[in-house]
């Protein structure tokens, strides 16, 4: 049976629908960064989409061709994820960086505009970077070698796609269920929480509001999409609280 994510790691991938404290370890990802309306019909985000899911089928069927990955086993490919800010509320991010958030594509999170820093009445405002989850075997030479691979089968250009290492360390979460544009509610409630507990959002230009789709939006009516929203923060009054987030492209 085909390794599955979703059902191995279900503390990052299944949360309860009420908000939880989870620590979250680095992962590989391949990603594709842009700014603008997800929702605008063959705009950036959608072809962001098609280059992500073309790097990473090439990975998965690697099996039946002549590069081999050490390590290799079957998997169900990741759900599809998002990091999402607003840039006129929150701090440029350092797209040169190693250990810094770079530049984002999606649905916004600016921390000073609302509970949970979108203003979603601004679409065309979002920055994004746009990720699905590598298997810990796939090494940036297996990852280049999909890029070339892809390239030559499907006549495409991927160079957008790029091998992203995320550490996001401490953070709030919660299964969000229904439209994407009633998610302040939820993380209204995951703030409410973490005050509860003792923690403060920690949203910088280096950790970003973190969304992950379950659903299919084409197939799935908005009041039932499943979406995981995660947040990062801190414990109250902690200045020292390091970089959770790291991105190498």
């Amino acid at each position: 049976m085909a390794f599955d994510f979703k059902k191995e790691y279900k503390e990052f991938y299944m949360p309860k629908n009420t908000p939880g404290i989870v620590t979250v370890p680095s992962m590989n990802y391949i990603a594709v960064r842009g700014m603008g309306d997800p929702n605008q019909e063959d705009g950036d985000y959608k072809k962001a989409i098609g280059l992500l899911y073309g790097i990473a089928f090439t990975i998965k069927m690697s099996k039946k061709g002549d590069h081999q990955i050490d390590g290799y086993f079957d998997y169900v490919v990741p759900p599809l994820e998002g990091f999402w800010w607003q840039e006129a509320a929150s701090a440029k991010p350092n797209s040169n960086a190693t250990t810094d958030m770079p530049p984002a594509e999606g649905r916004g999170n600016c921390p000073q505009n609302g509970s949970n820093g979108i203003d979603y009445a601004h679409k065309e405002a979002f920055h994004w970077i746009s990720v699905i989850r590598l298997p810990d075997f796939v090494t940036e030479h297996d990852f280049r070698w999909a890029i070339d691979e892809a390239t030559k089968k499907k006549k495409q250009d991927f160079s957008k796609v790029e091998f992203l290492t995320v550490e996001e360390g401490l953070c709030v979460q919660c299964m969000h269920i229904g439209s994407y544009d009633d998610e302040p509610a939820t993380v209204a409630l995951m703030h409410e929480f973490m005050e509860q507990q003792g923690y403060e959002l920690d949203i910088t230009d280096k950790r970003l509001h973190h969304e992950i789709y379950l659903s299919d939006a084409r197939k799935v009516a908005p009041e039932k999409l499943k979406t995981v929203i995660r947040h990062p923060i801190k414990a109250k009054g902690d200045m020292a609280y390091g970089i959770h987030q790291s991105y190498e492209g």
